[in-house]
């Protein structure tokens, strides 16, 4: 074999070494809650996840000797109809590898999924349950159980606003579960949908609720209603020309975080629109990881 061949396969190697992910699957065999036990299967379209067979956890690590005590879940977005689980799932866990931060990507239930009973609590009942796992086996992972955060783009960040206020645990898993709480340590926010009233995202509104929810349900799931002093410290980050969820959907979550005090920070772009992620058009709007990775900073600096 000559030295040229070995050397491209040796790059090869070591660029799925670095990228290389543990598959977790999130519930025990016949104890995922809120499903009718139907038999799916995972189906994708253009490169979305259209339909989830069973929730499950992409584990990114860094190298052990680069490994700080912070992990993130992250939650792809997808207006709660699909999962775009590479640009708002993959790319961004392998972002927060470099920064020695260990990764969990979440491919939750969709509400729209023909298998569950109860539509808007599926894909939260997968981030509790995800929160509980990462949290329980946090000394596995070399993590601290304290430093457990989440990042949602889109309708995934309308899911991690929704983990960080409801404090009811709907994984009812037992025994040694019960103890281990549901509630990430921080959040980040990258164009979330956050009010599903005057300035919902209609589509993920109508995937989450259905198109005839009442407004008690509406008011109850626009989660700058649900924001309290105990809502851990949250980053949000938005594009003022956002077309698809408009920049209110921030503001009035940061309005409520302020009212009640709790820690944070609010950085709206001029440009961006409802594409902030990894890459960006605008090196103004790219800056946004730089001020993510600050921030992080600030976090648990007395621990």
């Amino acid at each position: 074999m000559s030295m040229k061949k070995f050397g491209l396969i040796l790059c090869f190697l070591l660029v799925n070494l670095i990228f290389a992910q543990e598959k977790i699957t999130l519930w025990p065999k016949g104890k995922m809650p809120n499903s009718k036990g139907l038999q799916l299967k995972t189906e994708e379209k253009d490169g979305r996840i259209v339909q989830i067979k069973e929730p499950e956890l992409f584990a990114f690590l860094p190298p052990k000797e680069e490994r700080k005590p912070m992990a993130i879940i992250v939650i792809p977005g997808g207006g709660y109809y699909k999962l775009t689980y590479d640009l708002g799932g993959y790319q961004i866990a392998k972002w927060f590898n470099t920064l020695g931060i260990s990764a969990f990507v979440l491919n939750y239930r969709l509400p729209i999924s023909p298998d569950v009973k109860q539509r808007e609590i599926a894909p939260l009942q997968d981030i509790q349950a995800a929160i509980k796992y990462i949290r329980k086996n946090a000394d596995q992972y070399g993590i601290s159980p304290e430093q457990i955060g989440v990042i949602g783009t889109s309708a995934g960040g309308h899911l991690a606003a929704t983990v960080s206020n409801i404090t009811t645990d709907y994984t009812e898993l037992k025994d040694d579960w019960t103890s281990v709480s549901t509630i990430p340590n921080f959040a980040i926010l990258v164009s979330p949908v956050i009010d599903l009233g005057e300035f919902a995202h209609v589509g993920s509104r109508n995937s989450l609720l259905g198109e005839n929810a009442s407004q008690e349900k509406i008011i109850e799931y626009s989660m700058q209603n649900r924001v309290t002093e105990k809502t851990p410290p949250t980053l949000l980050i938005h594009a003022q020309n956002d077309k698809a969820v408009p920049v209110m959907n921030s503001i009035l979550y940061y309005q409520a975080m302020t009212k009640n005090k709790v820690k944070g920070a609010l950085f709206i772009f001029p440009e961006g629109e409802h594409k902030i992620g990894i890459t960006n058009t605008s090196e103004l709007t790219d800056n946004w990881k730089k001020l993510c990775s600050d921030w992080l900073k600030t976090l648990f600096l007395n621990k």
